[in-house]
């Protein structure tokens, strides 16, 4: 669900713990073309610092559902890192054959084949428990009433703000969430704690975000703010439907259907182990639906 930065795979050692009957390894480039072809491994394209999706230190849910999944599988599980932004994990990382899974992709993503849905999620208002403005979608009057709206710019909740008329005056609020660093010729990703803090400190009355990203934020601060997921039912101004609602797969290069068969019946077999992962994350849950894209690229 994601954007993100810039370049450099980095070499790691060989690393590895029991985890749920399957071993964790940090691969480079070289170890992890050694291992390529090898059916007792589970080559996991990673992002080394994509909080709170994928983290070197391996303290990111995906990088737990990883592990279930492999030992579903019977592998161990070789997490292949890079410094790159997550978006570029399919041209950077899958498609050159460095590694062979990528975790949490838009189901009907194009460019892979992607798994059976694993979850489904949307996007989510973000408020401090103690706000006298009762927001729950963007039909809602008190949106109006609003100072600051923390968002990530080109995100579908900027499709939203600026059909409410309310972009001109967040603009300078949200280019400070970036520190006014220029978009030009690079990602830049706005940090989930950036719109969890924003909210939390009170310097925005309502934060707009994708669920994953920002819901293990929200829980650790969970006395003093709440998440509400946004009605999945939005048009922008010409009625061109908005979705707020994603169900997320497992992606493989396209042809590898023997591998993608192999992780489909996997996924059911580990389906309430990795339930349990996005339960303690504190993701709200959607029931599975079409697959959809996003309006903007995901973050695989």
């Amino acid at each position: 669900m994601t954007l993100k930065l810039q370049t450099t795979v980095l070499a790691f050692a060989v690393v590895g713990w029991a985890l749920g009957g399957s071993l964790c390894i940090a691969a480079d480039d070289k170890n992890a073309a050694s291992s390529a072809g090898d059916a007792s491994v589970l080559r996991v394209c990673a992002a080394a610092n994509e909080d709170p999706y994928s983290m070197r230190d391996e303290t990111g849910f995906e990088n737990r559902i990883a592990e279930i999944l492999a030992s579903a599988m019977g592998r161990k599980v070789e997490f292949v890192w890079s410094d790159k932004p997550a978006i570029y994990a399919v041209r950077d990382q899958l498609d050159p054959g460095k590694c062979d899974v990528i975790i949490g992709t838009d189901s009907g993503d194009e460019r892979v084949l992607t798994s059976k849905p694993y979850y489904r999620a949307s996007y989510v208002f973000i408020q401090r428990k103690d706000s006298k403005l009762h927001i729950s979608s963007y039909d809602s009057p008190d949106l109006e009433k609003t100072g600051h709206i923390a968002y990530e710019s080109g995100s579908p909740s900027q499709t939203m703000i600026e059909k409410l008329g309310l972009f001109n005056r967040n603009f300078n609020f949200i280019q400070s969430l970036t520190d006014f660093k220029s978009k030009r010729n690079q990602y830049l990703r706005l940090q989930p704690t950036r719109i969890v803090g924003a909210v939390e400190k009170g310097d925005a009355d309502v934060g707009i975000a994708f669920a994953p990203e920002v819901a293990r934020y929200v829980k650790a601060k969970s006395a003093d703010l709440k998440m509400t997921v946004i009605p999945d039912n939005n048009t922008r101004s010409d009625g061109v439907k908005v979705p707020l609602a994603f169900d997320q797969s497992v992606a493989v290069r396209k042809g590898d259907e023997k591998l993608m068969n192999e992780i489909n019946a996997a996924l059911d077999k580990a389906a309430s182990k990795i339930r349990d992962v996005l339960k303690d994350e504190g993701i709200p849950l959607l029931a599975a639906g079409s697959p959809m894209q996003k309006e903007t690229p995901s973050k695989s």
